[in-house]
């Protein structure tokens, strides 16, 4: 059965305008996809989502802050990544225009508009953070966590590879075509491995978003937001929200000992160590990924008492109401 994928739209939340798109039924569970540092949303790819929606949810992703088709902020002083990535192994105290807990608060806004009460959430890397500050901050709004290659912030865990670090401070390209060979390459180092299907993909990808249209200034600025936002590690034991932990075995950017962190970080939390999945989530790998977030989702509705019929007739009030 085909799965609804509606065109994107623009949700005035938090003060800020939202891009975001949904796929399958608007009525079904709602989970939302989170993404990472300088990452669209397209980067959850279609694909992806439409897979996740055929099992029964309503998956919303959406631009972040400062990327893609969402609001671009202009205050703070402009910093390359290159000098931010110097303050951190430097120690330096870093300022930032908003920080992580701003980003959950979007994405908290952007579920007021859509009148989504609570959902599930899957966070990736830096949308991971995301995810875990929206836990920490608005435990009614979360009926589950996913955190995926994602980290506490502890300062004290590993430290990327050199070559992950290198791409953090490559400055981006302004062609279309020196765009698309740097994302060509770096999704290479990401993935830590060869993964045909993905790099197949990679091209038609890269122009994608180099269409959209990219943001130089608000990739150093959701970078500041990481750095400035510092550990959420003591924080985390407040979680209370049924948390999956997803990180791979060979990721050079985020250290497998950081998903170790997290799991160990919040109370209750699983972790799912993939093997050989670097910083990425290759097509060859979906199917393990997508049947743990489906099964965790749905365990936790049914430790929350949750009825799926239930929990629709619910939702198709809260749309008639709005």
């Amino acid at each position: 059965m085909p799965v609804d994928h509606q065109p994107p739209r623009i949700a005035r939340a938090d003060g800020i305008n939202i891009c975001y798109e949904i796929f399958g039924e608007f009525t079904a569970e709602p989970l939302l996809l989170i993404m990472g540092l300088g990452c669209q949303m397209v980067l959850w790819d279609d694909a992806f989502c439409v897979q996740i929606a055929s099992r029964g949810f309503c998956v919303i992703r959406f631009d972040n802050r400062d990327i893609g088709h969402s609001s671009k902020c202009t205050r703070g002083k402009p910093l390359t990544q290159l000098e931010l990535l110097r303050m951190r192994f430097l120690k330096i105290p870093v300022e930032a225009p908003y920080k992580l807990r701003d980003m959950a608060e979007d994405t908290i806004g952007l579920m007021d508009v859509l009148g989504i009460r609570s959902a599930h959430i899957v966070g990736a890397s830096m949308g991971g953070m995301i995810a875990q500050e929206m836990a920490i901050g608005f435990p009614k709004r979360v009926r589950s966590l996913i955190s995926i290659m994602s980290t506490t912030g502890n300062p004290n865990l590993p430290e990327p590879s050199r070559q992950a670090v290198s791409i953090l401070s490559e400055p981006l390209p302004r062609s279309r075509e020196g765009y698309v060979a740097r994302f060509e390459r770096n999704s290479k180092v990401l993935r830590a491995g060869r993964f045909p299907k993905d790099e197949a993909l990679d091209r038609r990808r890269a122009e994608r978003v180099f269409d959209r249209g990219l943001s130089r200034a608000g990739v150093a600025r959701q970078m500041r937001a990481v750095l400035a936002s510092g550990s959420r590690k003591e924080r985390l034991r407040y979680v209370r929200a049924p948390t999956l932990v997803i990180h791979g075995t060979a990721d050079p950017l985020v250290h497998p000992n950081a998903g170790r962190d997290t799991a160990a970080s919040i109370p209750g939390a699983q972790l799912m160590l993939v093997p050989g999945m670097g910083h990425a989530m290759p097509v060859l790998l979906w199917p393990e990924i997508i049947d743990a977030i489906d099964e965790h989702a749905h365990l936790a509705n049914a430790k929350a008492g949750r009825i799926g019929r239930r929990a629709r007739i619910q939702r198709q009030a809260d749309t008639t109401n709005r």
